[in-house]
């Protein structure tokens, strides 16, 4: 049986079969109090490769912190293979002031691969990168809508790379958004490493959605298994067979005004379809927001008030629409059995992990 090497984190050498949790101080605030990221590394025996679960590198993405809770806590998590590093809170600082940015006001996910002497988010940045993502040939970064947006649960990776995009399709969600590579993402520094990176999209900032959270923690898991890194689990649930999105866009707002929906997140449109009415307070004008092409809602601003310009409703473009509505509904019945409703998110963790 091929054991694995020691591995190093924050200058903490942790061994194979032994499991470690420690704190990476990125830096002092003026306050004189330091910031540190949490990372629990689990380690198996044999070798296998090495993964990296994150969250909250937009500090009011909160849906990820408790989709690694729920993995790292599960009964039915057991490493047979492997290393799992998990990094729940990645931006300490968004979070303390429930802010997707960082106190420079920068955007971490901007930010890579950073500088170990540039600016607080540059070295935010450097030290994620060095101490975790570097180590890794696999991660899953969890996000959420911004503010007062929500997301249907998608994966967005590179899908011309045929080992990310299996890892993709064995997540589990109905919608594979196959998305380019951005000037100072995660995923376009971790390219840099060789590290495949699945980008998971869910829910809303700033609160907690139990689908988009049970979906996380069941894909994650999914992933782990391809890998033969835990157990298969027992299939009791008809698998998803998702659809690649290659095109999607953002409709904006034709004017400003009060929002009235006519579709919601997840919902097939057609080409011309009325998504939503723009009006005044008074009425005095009505503006209909249409549908430039067929595809379906994957992601949707909630609140009623807009701008002129602002982004409402985002719309992936599927050669079967109406398949991917099918494959949401599925993804709810998997996820959300009527008889577990009103558990506490402890009992629904026990369910989930069955």
């Amino acid at each position: 049986m091929a054991k694995q090497a020691a591995i190093e984190i924050g200058g903490v050498p942790i061994l194979p079969g032994t499991s470690h949790k420690l704190r990476l101080t990125s830096a002092r605030l003026y306050t004189d109090t330091d910031i540190a990221i949490p990372v629990e590394v689990v380690r198996a025996k044999r070798a296998g490769p090495t993964v990296f679960i994150s969250a909250a590198i937009h500090g009011d993405e909160l849906n990820g912190i408790e989709i690694v809770r729920r993995v790292m806590d599960a009964k039915s998590f057991k490493l047979t293979r492997g290393t799992l590093i998990a990094v729940p809170l990645v931006n300490v600082y968004g979070l303390l002031m429930q802010s997707r940015y960082m106190p420079d006001r920068r955007d971490l996910n901007r930010s890579f691969p950073g500088s170990a002497k540039g600016s607080l988010t540059a070295r935010l940045a450097h030290l994620f990168l060095e101490e975790i993502v570097s180590k890794c040939q696999y991660g899953v970064d969890l996000h959420t809508g911004a503010i007062h947006r929500s997301n249907l649960p998608q994966i967005r990776a590179n899908l011309e790379d045929q080992e990310t995009a299996q890892l993709a399709n064995e997540f589990g969600v109905p919608v594979l958004l196959n998305a380019n590579l951005r000037d100072g993402s995660l995923r376009q520094a971790a390219s840099e490493f060789g590290t495949k990176i699945l980008l998971y999209e869910a829910g809303e900032a700033l609160r907690f959605d139990e689908l988009s959270i049970r979906a996380g923690v069941k894909g994650i898991f999914n992933v782990l298994s391809s890998l033969g890194m835990v157990p298969k689990r027992r299939k009791r649930v008809q698998k998803i067979e998702p659809f690649v999105a290659n095109r999607s866009s953002w409709l904006r707002a034709p004017e400003s005004g009060i929002v009235r929906n006519m579709k919601q997140l997840g919902d097939r449109v057609k080409k011309g379809d009325v998504l939503a009415n723009v009006c005044s307070p008074s009425g005095a004008y009505i503006y209909p927001v249409k549908a430039p092409r067929a595809g379906v809602i994957i992601g949707q601003q909630n609140i009623p008030l807009v701008q002129e310009g602002d982004a409402m409703f985002h719309i992936a473009m599927f050669e079967e629409p109406g398949e991917v509505v099918e494959n949401m509904d599925l993804l709810m019945e998997n996820l959300m059995p009527s008889d577990d409703e009103g558990l506490l998110p402890e009992q629904q963790n026990a369910v989930l992990s069955t």
